[in-house]
């Protein structure tokens, strides 16, 4: 069994979709079966993984429990510099 990568910080709607299809990709599903199991077609699913500032926060629970993603929200760390590219 391939060990899970470590958790990862999405600044951009682009990397989120990048995530979603490497992770589907590591669980060898297709976009057909991630589409029966989040209640989309597949040509939706092919659509949102590269539109992925589109999904809506539903779709994207039901994406994530589809691959075994857990979705976790904290404040940053403000005692580092941010800059507004990251927003």
């Amino acid at each position: 069994m391939t060990p899970e990568p470590n958790p990862q910080l999405l600044l951009t709607a682009s990397q989120l979709g990048q995530l979603l299809v490497s992770t589907r990709k590591r669980h060898k599903l297709t976009q057909a079966a991630v589409a029966t199991r989040v209640g989309l077609s597949q040509n939706r699913i092919s659509y949102l993984e590269s539109h992925a500032d589109e999904i809506s926060v539903k779709q994207l629970l039901s994406w994530c429990s589809v691959l075994g993603l857990d979705l976790l929200l904290g404040e940053r760390d403000t005692s580092t510099a941010s800059t507004a590219a990251e927003w």
